[in-house]
């Protein structure tokens, strides 16, 4: 593997289809698609300075490398792409990319990152933005904070772990999504989803939790939660307060006490619901 170290790369397509190459300290300024069509590379602290420097990219693996925001869209259409100790700035980042790897990685700015992609592993990222993970599928996370609205609309098959998620209307249109271990804030969460499973969680939601099809809960908090699983299938099993429940379409809910509970025939049928208090 050829080796380059402390180059300044400037200009349209600098390194284009470079294969088999170590770069260390290298930096790559002015010029877009630096290493456009590039595989089998391994950058040690690089700086990326200008638009898309890694597109149609394969096996790539970069440590400690930085992309400043002006590195905008940077990793689009890529193959078993791995960031290891890396800061990303740039909005757009992660576009229909497979096998993508970010461990210890922070995206101040996450807007619209990570869409449409497939084979996605997060360990210990922190993320701010918008839109985050929009249609990925195949998708885990562990020890992941995220703050932003909207993250992860119609992805699917996704496992959470040990997450902090501050996000207005969370998960919309998924398909089998299973969180652990986490606490989650933001209005309608999960809205219009399927297969959502919440497990040792603390959720605070105006409106959470509606219109989701099979929906379940194992020993979690509702806080400031109200008007949840409006017209859902929920089995719930929840650990105190709720302080209200409105129109389930079916299933089994569980708590220590209830604040306000609606049944109304005029909208659904209250016997196939059935709500219990905890015996103490």
């Amino acid at each position: 593997m050829k080796k380059e170290v402390r180059k300044f790369y400037t200009g349209e397509r600098a390194l284009f289809a470079v294969k088999d190459m170590h770069l260390q300290e290298c930096t790559f300024d002015a010029g877009e698609s630096p290493l456009k069509e590039s595989s089998n590379l391994l950058l040690d602290n690089c700086l990326f300075k200008w638009k898309y420097p890694l597109w149609y990219s394969k096996d790539i693996v970069l440590n400690n490398c930085t992309l400043f925001d002006t590195a905008r869209a940077g990793i689009w259409y890529t193959d078993n792409i791995t960031f290891n100790n890396c800061v990303i700035e740039a909005v757009k980042s992660f576009r229909r990319a497979t096998r993508v790897t970010l461990n210890n990685v922070v995206i101040p700015n996450a807007s619209e990152t990570l869409w449409n992609c497939e084979h996605v592993s997060l360990k210990s990222v922190q993320a701010q933005g918008t839109y985050f993970a929009m249609g990925c599928k195949n998708i885990t996370c562990e020890d992941f904070v995220l703050t932003g609205d909207y993250c992860f609309d119609s992805a699917e098959n996704v496992t959470i772990r040990r997450a902090k998620l501050l996000s207005k209307d969370s998960f919309w249109n998924c398909k089998n999504v299973t969180v652990y271990d986490s606490f989650i804030s933001g209005e309608y969460l999960a809205w219009n989803a399927e297969n959502v499973t919440f497990v040792n969680c603390t959720i605070e939601s105006l409106q959470g939790l509606c219109y989701v099809k099979n929906l379940k809960l194992v020993n979690c908090k509702l806080i400031n939660t109200t008007r949840s699983f409006e017209y859902s299938t929920v089995d719930a099993e929840i650990v105190g307060h709720v302080d209200s429940i409105v129109n389930p379409t079916s299933g089994r809910i569980v708590a220590d006490s209830i604040g306000e509970l609606v049944l109304d025939d005029s909208y659904i049928d209250p016997s196939k619901t059935t709500v219990e208090l905890r015996k103490k």
